[in-house]
């Protein structure tokens, strides 16, 4: 799976979901499909696709500022 981050932190593209906090981490299956979800809406100069390995879970959860059990993920579309 993949997520989508902001370049300059790191923080990913979040979903608001009622009762649910932190907000879930929006998930691609592909590399590929993050990547074209990323260009069709201009974003490639801010956003790039992040493979979700334990590393990248652990800084994305730093980023936001929760214990990485408490993400939740929701594939796009949801």
């Amino acid at each position: 799976m993949y997520a989508i981050v902001y370049k300059s932190d790191g923080f990913p593209i979040c979903r608001q979901v009622a009762g649910v906090s932190p907000d879930p981490v929006v998930t691609w299956n592909t590399e590929a499909a993050a990547a074209a979800f990323i260009a069709a809406k201009g974003g490639a100069k801010d956003f790039q696709p992040v493979a979700l390995t334990d590393e990248a879970m652990d800084k994305i959860a730093a980023t936001m500022g929760c214990p990485v059990e408490s993400i939740t993920f929701d594939p796009y579309p949801g």
